[in-house]
């Protein structure tokens, strides 16, 4: 999953790029810093996907619904909208032509769901991986 900060990585590092291009004059010097930056950069975003990583284990544990809850709540209404989406829907529309009241068709899902479904799924994969590892709250 790409957060915020790897979106920020390219034009950090283009800007970078640039001012070190006109204040180095040396070309060996100049790309040695350019990677220098762009390690600590990458190093800094991989630190950033741990500590976020200890926030959902911590969130996760937590025994308030309210605080525990808001990844379960999610995926429900995820799985609840993909059930309607293609299992639902569908049948009631086939069942009304059978019985002759064809209902309007339903409006459908957009993309939007299956980017929340897809980064849902990735984080659920870690909270898998914690209940394996005995970390698993109440």
């Amino acid at each position: 999953m790409v957060g915020i900060f790897d979106a920020l990585l390219s034009p950090v590092t283009d800007i970078v790029s640039k001012v070190v291009d006109r204040l180095v004059p040396d070309n060996a010097k100049s790309k040695e810093i350019k990677d220098e930056v762009e390690k600590q950069l990458a190093l800094a975003s991989i630190q950033g996907q741990f500590a976020q990583i200890e926030v959902n284990k911590v969130e996760a544990a937590n025994p308030n619904l309210f605080v525990s809850g808001g990844r379960p709540f999610i995926i429900w209404v995820c799985g609840s909208a993909l059930a309607f989406q293609f299992v639902l829907a569908p049948i009631g529309l086939w069942v009304g032509q059978i019985v002759g009241h064809p209902l309007p068709v339903a409006p459908t899902l957009d993309d939007h769901l299956w980017e929340l479904i897809v980064g849902m799924l990735g984080m659920s994969g870690w909270r898998s991986f914690d209940k394996m590892n005995g970390v698993a709250s109440k």
